[in-house]
């Protein structure tokens, strides 16, 4: 057995830290996807409770214990890897994501004023004097 480092590449699915708002939406999706009453049953949860659970209620909850069942019982690492897209994010690759979508932007941005009637340079021009 070594003591070393253990380097681990994950490919994150594009838009899976914003496509669910939290992680119980992300763990949820999963199980609607595969059915309450079937994952209720391998995870030993009633189907009414774990939904209760799911639902945000006060009076049960879904916690790590359930979590980590989940994830055993049907071998769906989304949760894990909505967690890491989210919060281990490479500042420097959200920065350049950021200039390329702004790129993009750009290169629209005199179509859509001239479809919406405004001349670009016409638009530059006033913003100058309004200085």
């Amino acid at each position: 057995m070594t003591d070393g480092v253990h380097q681990l590449t994950l490919s994150l699915e594009p838009g899976l830290a914003v496509r669910h708002r939290t992680l119980k939406d992300c763990v949820a999706a999963g199980i609607f996807q595969r059915g309450v009453v079937n994952v209720a049953g391998r995870i030993d949860r009633q189907p009414s409770h774990l939904s209760e659970a799911l639902s945000g209620g006060d009076r049960r909850k879904f916690d790590v214990d359930d979590l980590e069942a989940y994830i055993r019982e049907f071998n769906d690492t989304t949760p894990i890897l909505y967690l890491a897209a989210k919060y281990l994010r490479d500042p420097a690759v959200t920065q350049q994501e950021a200039l390329s979508k702004l790129a993009s932007l750009a290169d629209l941005l005199p179509g859509l004023m001239a479809a919406a009637g405004l001349d670009p340079r016409a638009a530059a021009v006033a913003r100058g004097r309004a200085r």
